[in-house]
């Protein structure tokens, strides 16, 4: 393993805590991007650098399951994905999911991972129940009282269809940065009055946290 060849002591888990990451997430590692071999706080991070270079074709989203290789924020020591650092022995997130490599500090969200939807969500587990015949999650107040579509979480619905049949003007052609409340990812999309989609999980429960390059819109 990679790091700094400065022995660095034992440390509690908890140290640190809530003291580094980024704006998405606290937490006590950085990631080794594998698609361009960089290093960045977070997946968002990542794609949020990566979709703003002058090339589009460099352009391209960080797959967070390929993520192999940490650098924990306390020590500097690069190594495999892990919750505890190999070398000073911290928590790099008192939250850890090794299926999406996704760590995170902030456990008063309630993340926990969906092993049916393949993702990390918060709310927490005991709030949360997946149906088998949607292939989606919700609430626990809805168990027998919603309204069920089989494999709805596969399909398109027509507000689907319209608002990718709905052409927005070339003024309200933009990009803009939305925060899942479904999932609680970040990710960049193509801005519609009808509605914004996230990109990892398809929901509509979204809102926006960055105001678009050159426009001064209010909506």
């Amino acid at each position: 393993m990679a790091g700094d060849s400065v022995i660095s002591p034992q440390r509690s888990k908890d140290f640190g805590r809530l003291d580094h990451g980024c704006d998405h997430y606290k937490r006590r590692c950085k990631i080794l991007a594998p698609c361009c071999n960089k290093t960045f706080p977070c997946r968002h991070c990542h794609n949020e650098t990566s979709n703003s270079l002058s090339n589009p074709k460099d352009h391209h989203d960080l797959v967070r399951q390929d993520v192999k290789q940490v650098i924990c924020s306390i020590c500097n020591t690069q190594q495999e994905v892990a919750q505890v650092c190999s070398h000073c022995g911290v928590n790099m997130g008192e939250y850890f999911c090794d299926i999406c490599k996704f760590y995170d500090d902030d456990i008063t969200k309630g993340q926990f991972h969906c092993n049916d939807r393949g993702i990390c969500r918060v709310g927490g587990r005991d709030k949360f129940f997946h149906c088998e015949k949607c292939g989606s999650c919700y609430m626990v107040d809805l168990r027998d009282n919603h309204f069920c579509v089989e494999n709805s979480m596969k399909s398109y619905c027509p507000i689907c269809f319209e608002i990718d049949a709905t052409r927005m003007p070339a003024e309200y052609q933009f990009e803009v940065s939305i925060l899942c409340n479904d999932c609680n990812s970040t990710s960049t999309v193509q801005f519609h009055v009808l509605g914004l989609k996230c990109r990892k999980c398809n929901s509509y429960n979204t809102r926006r946290v960055t105001e678009p390059a050159n426009h001064c819109h209010t909506y």
